[in-house]
């Protein structure tokens, strides 16, 4: 049998301690577990959330490799890929991959008679998946592309259909800059609103035929000007990306999604800096009241540690027994603060009661991911660093002698 765990759990059953002075000192332990409990639960699976929500937005609206030309420059005008080195059906056999889809992209101007705005046309074939981009339509549908033939359907975002005062199904005049040429004038209509919340995006990007930027550009009737790739999960293209490098031929070049909007991503990885900090406050805070505990806990019962020497316990196991009551006394505001914590974190999830303003945050409510394995880990780690903070207090209690300690009142 294991004494110091027995003699814990006694203690811990005991009816003496409702009545006892340590009741509120205990309690003040737990509420401080609690609070740490979902402080960090809160903090952890809103910052993975929002970081998640953020990479999966930008990688479901452009992919998460994009394949160029290196002839490409600095301009959004496309380049013509070389399409005869890059192997298509091999790079679609990767298990992570989950589509491949062309596009050209270039400049221009929609105009209205009282106002314009500078976009980018990004032009997409018949294998456009719409339902990938289902998510970001508010309004409308995606432009039904066919081989053959134009569409004149174009998708634009909340925030240009709003600067330009344009509705479902109204016409619009896009402008195209040719070097040396007269500007090019296509009539356009608004089949579909979207919105990415990500600022970067909805305020340039509409989406067309991918015909029309092909004779903008000049380019032939099978050129493309990149790749879109996409992924099963995010979090896997570092590990995919190599794999597609070896695939494309030494004049393309494939780019990460963290590298084609670096500045969304620096911003984005703040979030481990302010995840790491907040948890290690709240960790520092749980410690210090559960050493207060503790040390509470020996004083009062001095009288117990006499007859516990008396009778031949030695040191280690009345530490042994004071820490393992330490971290029993934790438990209720261990399930406290993680049944008060999951369940904020489900109303969030589920009603969005907490909105963000888009242009700051890139989306436009608190976004939640529940995973287990933090939520296990929190708890874990929690309990597990306080039992090692307990041991150097404990030492006190070598201190206390037997005979002192039976006279102690």
């Amino acid at each position: 049998m294991n004494f110091p765990l027995y003699f814990s759990r006694k203690i811990a059953a005991s009816k003496d301690n409702k009545n006892n002075l340590s009741r509120i000192i205990v309690f003040i332990g737990r509420l401080s577990v609690a609070l740490g409990i979902i402080v960090s639960l809160i903090t952890v699976s809103t910052g993975l959330g929002s970081k998640k929500a953020i990479k999966s937005s930008l990688g479901d609206f452009s992919g998460e490799i994009t394949v160029k030309s290196t002839q490409s420059n600095s301009s959004y005008n496309s380049s013509a890929l070389n399409l005869k080195d890059i192997k298509v059906n091999q790079i679609l056999a990767l298990p992570d991959v989950d589509g491949v889809e062309k596009f050209i992209t270039t400049n221009g101007i929609l105009r209205t008679d009282s106002s314009f705005a500078g976009i980018i046309f990004k032009g997409v074939d018949s294998g456009f998946d719409s339902l990938r981009f289902k998510k970001f339509l508010i309004s409308g549908t995606t432009p039904k592309i066919k081989e053959k033939g134009y569409s004149n359907d174009i998708v634009i975002s909340q925030k240009i259909a709003n600067d330009l005062h344009k509705k479902l199904n109204d016409s619009i005049v896009a402008i195209f800059s040719k070097e040396d040429q007269k500007p090019i004038y296509r009539k356009f209509r608004v089949c579909g609103i979207y919105k990415t919340d990500i600022k970067m995006i909805d305020d340039l990007y509409i989406i067309g035929d991918i015909k029309h930027a092909r004779k903008i550009l000049n380019f032939g009737n099978h050129d493309v000007g990149g790749l879109e790739i996409f992924l099963s999960n995010v979090d896997r293209t570092d590990r995919v990306y190599p794999n597609i490098e070896s695939l494309i031929g030494y004049k393309n070049y494939a780019q990460k999604i963290t590298e084609q909007f670096p500045q969304i991503v620096d911003w984005v990885n703040i979030f481990d800096t302010n995840i790491a900090l907040i948890i290690a406050i709240m960790l520092i805070v749980v410690v210090i009241n559960i050493i207060m505990v503790l040390l509470i806990l020996i004083i009062e019962r001095t009288n117990s540690i006499g007859m516990l020497k008396t009778l031949g316990a030695n040191n280690h196991q009345i530490r042994a027994i004071f820490i393992n009551y330490t971290l029993m006394i934790m438990v209720p505001g261990l399930l406290a603060g993680n049944i008060i914590g999951i369940s904020l974190l489900l109303l969030q999830r589920f009603f969005g009661i907490i909105k963000l303003n888009p242009e700051n945050y890139y989306v436009s409510e608190v976004p939640v991911d529940l995973n287990p394995v933090y939520i296990v880990g929190i708890s874990a780690g929690i309990l597990l660093v306080s039992a090692i903070a307990l041991i150097l207090p404990s030492y006190l209690i070598s201190k206390i002698s037997p005979v002192k300690a039976i006279k102690y009142n």
